[in-house]
């Protein structure tokens, strides 16, 4: 387990696109498989689908003295309504991922832009995984995680007669997200500048 004050990752997109069981099985991954101390929370409208949604996860090796995301670390964005309204408030060097097919504009350069839903139609033919496959992305790019973690607290939350074809949408986003080098991204803060802040 790394000393980390807190690591805040924002999820976001429309209901009925899983969010929230992603959240909660990326704060079970941190929390239960890999032994952080993590608070997770989800805020969406009245709407039972279609309405914007979001859950936060923030996760420390300290105890949690605030339980909602204050400045963002990492984001994922499903669609384009839930970027434009809750991608703020990153830290320098913040990451933003975004559903490729679903997300147009995106207000950062710090950006990681993968096919989440058209992954999710190659691996089970149909969109209903696609916050898997966001989750597998999100997971590889957080230093905090370990694939495995991953797998087994998702293994351990979906329903059985489902978890093969999670596990390999899974696996499918991880794979994505292992063929882009976030080396080629901007910084908006130098390594030097960041001892500073």
């Amino acid at each position: 387990m790394k000393d980390i004050d807190r690591f805040e990752i924002r999820l976001s997109g429309a209901g009925g696109q899983g969010i929230v069981l992603a959240s909660i099985i990326l704060a079970e991954a941190a929390g239960i498989f890999a032994g952080y101390n993590v608070s997770q929370t989800q805020s969406y409208g009245p709407e039972a689908r279609g309405g914007r949604c979001k859950a936060e996860v923030v996760i420390s090796s300290r105890p949690i003295d605030y339980p909602k995301a204050v400045q963002l670390d990492m984001m994922l964005a499903m669609n384009q309504a839930s970027c434009d309204a809750y991608c703020f408030d990153f830290k320098p060097n913040g990451l933003l991922l975004v559903d490729s097919g679903l997300v147009d504009q995106v207000p950062t350069s710090r950006v990681v832009a993968l096919p989440f839903t058209g992954i999710a139609r190659e691996v089970a033919g149909r969109d209903m995984v696609a916050n898997i496959v966001a989750l597998g992305a999100l997971g590889h790019f957080c230093p905090l995680l370990a694939p495995e973690n991953l797998e087994a607290a998702l293994v351990a939350r979906v329903p059985p007669p489902t978890k093969e074809i999670n596990s390999k949408a899974l696996r499918a986003g991880i794979s994505a997200a292992a063929m882009f080098d976030l080396g080629t991204l901007p910084r908006s803060v130098m390594p030097e500048e960041e001892e500073e802040i």
